[in-house]
């Protein structure tokens, strides 16, 4: 992850991304830098917008919450139509489990090629 974070750093200094600028912030940062890892990192980021992939990362989170809110009032909706059966032998279909499993697949491919 230090490779990405200092590839986000130079973005946000507004410096070109390349292996010296780099190698430059993560020796400054105290890592032990492997060249590989540089080239591979600056390869994969040629043809990227990191500005635009950054707000698209922010805003799945919230598209996701979004989703799930919309879903529970639906739920909530449908519970207050007036019928007072019970529906116990409905399963509960709500599991916090899922928001977890969403986020981490979220960053999966920088981490799994830079990990």
């Amino acid at each position: 992850m230090e490779y990405v974070y200092a590839a986000l750093i130079l973005n946000e200094a507004d410096e070109e991304i390349n292996e010296d600028n780099l190698t430059d912030v993560l020796d400054a940062a105290g890592v032990d830098v492997e060249e590989s890892r540089v080239k591979a990192l600056v390869a994969a980021l040629e043809d990227v917008d990191i500005e635009e992939a950054v707000s698209e990362a922010a805003a799945a989170p919230a598209a996701a919450a979004g989703g799930a809110a919309a879903g529970g009032a639906a739920a909530g909706a449908a519970d207050d139509d007036g019928d007072d059966e019970e529906t116990s032998d409905v399963p509960d279909t709500t599991d916090d489990d899922e928001d977890d499993e969403d986020d981490e697949a979220g960053g999966e491919g920088l981490g799994e090629l830079f990990g």
